[in-house]
């Protein structure tokens, strides 16, 4: 038999044995870190010499290039990690112009206007050059292209109150802040003005609005421009001045709320039909106190809710008439 004895024989084959599973455990990474003690073959027999196995290090799964990272696990109780910031792609148009303009304090209907100096061939290459920031931060919001030159951002909701919002496009950069919730409702039903700021009324008034074949339209409207006094002239929309239903007029406290020619103002010839008769050309008229009221409170990008009317709704290329699209 070779001159070895019984146990030499089991005891070489044991250590070679013990040295494959070493071997294989280095190969997988799996780290031992308890040594093996001495422990005899058999009852009564020899022993195997303490083995002092060495820390390996952890297995660790390789990235393999070409494909996505493994997902990281939502540990419950903890928040989900942010999603990535959209990436802003090169811009194909120089320098727009911004509105609302640098500092500016708006109105929650307020949209974003960005308009080119150049005609847009590819309109999401555009999209993708616009980086809009807010504080606290706004979800959902979409872009409407007006022309070729014009695009403009709106959130699906009226903006929270008291938000930052940081427009940044090719180059240009405007920051400005959304104020207060200003919301203000007519309602053609009951001939009143409701005026509320936070969810707080603040103001009542009474109104005449668009009599028979001159109905306000329904729908959301926007405060624009603001005169402190002006004339009003049937002819900006085609009737002339001497024709039977023609005027011209002179107001105060003339609020903007349509581009077609809406406007809150003062009128003091129609107070006895404040609140119960419809007797304007399509404007909201009030007293003289009232309009001056809204003229001072009310700012840019508030918006106006005229509802109850036989006139249709606002249409939504009026410029401000962008809550209807």
């Amino acid at each position: 038999m070779g001159g070895r004895t019984y146990g030499q024989r089991v005891r070489g084959r044991w250590t070679r044995r013990v040295a494959g599973a070493l071997a294989g455990a280095t190969a997988l990474g799996i780290a031992l870190v308890t040594p093996v003690q001495a422990v005899p073959l058999f009852p009564g027999g020899p022993e195997l010499p303490a083995l002092e196995l060495p820390q390996l290090p952890v297995l660790q799964l390789p990235q393999i290039p070409g494909l996505p990272p493994l997902p990281v696990p939502q540990i419950p109780g903890l928040p989900a990690p942010a999603p990535a910031e959209p990436e802003v792609g090169p811009a194909n148009f120089t320098a727009p112009s911004l509105n609302p303009s640098e500092g500016e304090v708006v109105g929650v209907a307020q949209p974003i206007i960005i308009g080119f100096t150049e005609p847009i061939a590819d309109r999401a290459v555009a999209e993708r050059a616009i980086k809009i920031t807010t504080t606290p931060k706004v979800d959902g919001g979409h872009f409407y292209w007006i022309s070729d030159r014009q695009v403009r951002w709106r959130p699906e909701q009226f903006w929270p109150a008291n938000t930052d919002v940081v427009v940044e496009a090719g180059g240009s950069r405007s920051a400005f802040h959304v104020g207060d919730a200003v919301v203000t409702t007519a309602d053609d039903a009951t001939k009143q003005i409701t005026v509320t700021r936070n969810g707080e009324v603040v103001k009542t008034m009474p109104t005449s609005m668009g009599k028979p074949g001159h109905e306000t339209p329904n729908g959301t409207y926007i405060v624009g421009e603001k005169h402190r006094d002006m004339y009003m002239d049937s002819s900006t929309y085609g009737v002339p001045v001497d024709a039977p239903e023609g005027y011209r007029t002179y107001v105060e406290y003339a609020t903007r709320i349509s581009n077609s020619g809406i406007f809150v103002h003062a009128a003091p010839w129609s107070v006895w039909a404040q609140g119960n008769t419809d007797t304007s050309h399509g404007c909201l008229n009030v007293s003289t106190e009232d309009g001056r009221w809204f003229f001072e409170n009310a700012r840019k990008g508030d918006p106006v809710i005229v509802v109850g009317t036989g006139g249709g709704t606002l249409d939504g290329r009026d410029g401000l008439g962008d809550w209807n699209r």
